[in-house]
């Protein structure tokens, strides 16, 4: 299920498809997870050129006695009430949340670990304070436990579960979704090409994909070695040299390098597509890569026009 922790052969499969030059969307895809899922993976237990699965299942081990110890060891034997000045601060804190897309209950529940001193709360405990139900309270942290923004564990001396905000739990949000902001630009862009350049509704999901594919870049978790970003620039200029689309194989025996150097760079440049810019790295299938146009550098009016010139450039010949 989409929420449920990666295993040791998930953490196989992603290593292979990442060897393979797969993005990260369709790593997902042929998953059944979320593109953040497989981001966060690779960021927090390797790097986009050099993931490994063993490595990968060994870091993830490490932390989850780490969290375990985190649990039994700040739990308090009973929370205090939030004072009437915290509950003041609470609501409308949990209400800015909710504007930036988190739902309503689960920004809630957020906050109530937030602001106790201890960072973490039993059900019973939230049930109390927010005076919901328990399957509201269950729903919302099963929803922020898919975004890796809480872990639970063992209430000491009793049979319930106690639930904590982990520590690195703002490095996890501000890399939760930067796949998603990559679909939203392209998306936003095809938009922009159906309804047309001249139309308000087309420059609106223009200046949209513009802006989230800004995000995206400035979000990027990744610091290249000068070496891997060089690499890149090279394959981009064998793409663009070939002037047709070459697989992994080909370009690396064109540049007489390791297949893996080839395909380490292929991943650098779908992890920092700015390393491209104003070109775009696409994948046409099999395994095989071509370079064009980054589409957001040029709006659909501006490539209109500039296909006209070249029909009628033709044309007089």
């Amino acid at each position: 299920m989409p929420g449920a922790r990666l295993t040791h052969e998930d953490r196989r499969q992603i290593a292979a498809s990442l060897d393979d030059g797969l993005g990260y969307a369709e790593i997902a895809r042929r998953l059944g997870r979320p593109t953040s899922t497989i981001s966060r993976e690779v960021a927090r237990n390797g790097e986009p050129g050099d993931y490994r699965a063993d490595r990968a299942q060994y870091a993830a081990a490490r932390r989850a006695p780490r969290r375990r110890k985190l649990t039994q060891t700040q739990q308090p034997a009973s929370d205090r009430r939030p004072t009437q000045s915290v509950r003041a601060f609470a609501e409308p804190f949990a209400a800015l949340l909710a504007g930036t897309g988190l739902p309503r209950m689960s920004a809630r529940v957020f906050v109530s670990l937030l602001t106790c001193d201890s960072g973490s709360l039993t059900a019973a405990e939230l049930v109390r304070q927010l005076q919901v139900s328990p399957a509201s309270v269950s729903k919302a942290i099963g929803y922020l436990e898919a975004m890796e923004l809480v872990v639970r564990g063992p209430d000491a001396g009793s049979r319930r579960e106690r639930y904590v905000i982990v520590d690195d739990v703002w490095l996890r949000a501000w890399r939760a979704d930067t796949g998603a902001h990559v679909q939203v630009a392209a998306a936003a862009q095809r938009g922009a090409e159906i309804l047309g350049a001249d139309t308000p509704a087309g420059a609106r999901l223009h200046k949209m994909g513009q802006f989230f594919a800004w995000l995206s870049e400035q979000m990027s978790h990744s610091v290249l070695a000068d070496m891997v970003v060089q690499d890149a620039h090279t394959v981009l200029a064998a793409l663009i040299y070939a002037a047709e689309p070459l697989a992994a194989d080909e370009l690396a025996a064109a540049l007489d390098w390791p297949r893996k150097r080839v395909t380490d760079a292929l991943s650098a440049i779908e992890c920092r597509p700015a390393l491209a810019d104003p070109l775009a790295l696409t994948s046409t299938g099999a395994d095989t890569y071509a370079v064009t146009t980054r589409p957001d550098r040029l709006n659909p009016r501006q490539r209109n026009a500039l296909r006209a010139r070249s029909a009628g450039a033709v044309a007089l010949e």
